[in-house]
């Protein structure tokens, strides 16, 4: 497949290469430079909140309608839970 680059430096990929791919408007894309030239690849979304070593850490941007507190409130009442035995 060939594709070329319009006058801004932008490259269109077609629309079945990005249906496979599950790409869409603001997807991000990695680009790694190799000896064969230029390749592209999907950046892998990640949740916005991780638990590191028992905390809740935000780590992007907090999806539409999430409830910080309700979220702390759930996890705090689990490890009640957990260790009260219940």
């Amino acid at each position: 497949m060939t594709l070329k680059i319009d006058k801004a430096g932008r490259v269109i990929l077609p629309k079945p290469v990005r249906d496979r791919l599950g790409l869409h408007e603001g997807s991000d894309l990695e680009v790694e430079e190799t000896p064969e030239g230029v390749m592209l690849k999907p950046v892998k979304a990640r949740p916005s909140m991780v638990k590191k070593h028992g905390l809740w850490v935000h780590t992007g941007k907090v999806p539409p309608g999430f409830d910080v507190v309700q979220a702390v409130r759930d996890d705090r009442e689990d490890s009640i839970r957990k260790l009260s035995g219940l």
